[in-house]
């Protein structure tokens, strides 16, 4: 997923063609919106006739980081920037999040989309110097900005320090405190209906267009005219603002942020392992991998986590290896190879 300067007649040719259709006049069906709709309302129905928490929560887990891996898809899928250290996008929101809330008393429904502007900000800060890296030096960089957020928040006393810090306990709707988790979970699905019709509209716009054809070849885009920095830059910013909002979310959910959880290396690969295993680069992926990953994932640490054995990541991690070797282009190419399903 590298972009050289080098110009590939195939990626050429594709990238001429994404720059040279007008998205306006581009036909698209409309239908994914229907069926992302259709499937929103059927989770919002599940607690009516799901009474298990456990069950509840994995769902959440699933429009959680579905909505993170598709924040994600946005730099690593569409423009072919792989980031590990988008964790640093969560860490910055519910960070934000809660700091607003101990210390000045402001609503998360403040608090969130502050904490998106400003994992925007930091986005647009370092992303100047880092998007001029490609593959694995790209990918280095990420690493060492999460590291870097990490000492940073470990050291902060006001936020914390290394301990962390609790949201307050209570049962206030416009402070987004509820005794139970169902609340939660309504709102992270209408967070997730949000979030793919973003992401929807952002892929299937010029600016979609654009990125494609800077991941197909950078050199050939900007020969053709596509701004590349600008939408380089486009890209990284959004999907940090969508990130950033999403770790405010969390942190309320949770109720509980430290360093060690929030600007975690362990959050950030994951989001990319739902995207890798859902399909790269598609609207849909990021969501089936994570159909795929947090069941899996809480199914074998309940069975089997308890035995001190390590089955749970065994099963686990071979689950992942199965899916890469045989669909290397993730779950969503299933509908192209039902002969070998």
């Amino acid at each position: 997923m590298t972009t050289e300067n080098k110009l590939d007649p195939a990626a050429s040719t594709a990238a001429a063609t994404a720059v040279a259709v007008s998205p306006a006049k581009a036909y698209h069906s409309r239908a994914p919106i229907a069926v992302a709709i259709v499937i929103a309302v059927l989770f919002a129905l599940a607690p009516v006739v799901i009474k298990d928490q456990f069950t509840i929560q994995v769902l959440l887990q699933i429009v959680l980081f579905g909505a993170l891996g598709a924040a994600w898809n946005l730099v690593g899928g569409f423009l072919g920037r792989v980031s590990f250290g988008h964790g640093v996008f969560v860490g910055v929101g519910a960070y934000t999040t809660i700091l607003l809330l101990q210390h000045l008393k402001l609503t998360p429904l403040i608090g969130i989309p502050v904490g998106a502007l400003i994992s925007a900000l930091l986005a647009y800060i370092v992303g100047g110097p880092t998007l001029r890296l490609s593959g694995h030096y790209f990918a280095m960089a990420t690493i060492a900005l999460l590291q870097i957020g990490l000492l940073l928040m470990i050291n902060w006393d006001w936020a914390g320090g290394a301990v962390g810090l609790e949201s307050p306990i209570g049962d206030a709707p416009w402070m987004l405190q509820f005794r139970s988790k169902v609340p939660y979970y309504w709102i992270a699905v209408g967070l997730g209906l949000v979030t793919f019709l973003v992401t929807y509209f952002l892929v299937h716009s010029r600016v979609g267009f654009y990125w494609r054809a800077i991941n197909g070849d950078e050199g050939a885009a900007r020969s053709l005219g596509v701004p590349a920095d600008r939408y380089k830059m486009l890209a990284f910013v959004l999907s940090a603002a969508l990130t950033g909002a999403w770790g405010g979310f969390f942190a309320m959910y949770v109720g509980f942020i430290d360093p060690d959880s929030m600007f975690s290396l362990t959050m950030s690969v994951q989001m990319v392992l739902v995207a890798i295993l859902g399909g790269v680069g598609s609207l849909v992926g990021p969501w089936i991998g994570a159909a795929l990953l947090l069941p899996l994932s809480e199914g074998t640490r309940v069975m089997w986590g308890s035995s001190g054995l390590g089955l749970d990541l065994l099963v686990f991690g071979l689950a992942i290896l199965l899916v890469t070797m045989f669909l290397p282009g993730g779950l969503v190419t299933l509908r192209g190879r039902r002969g070998s399903a």
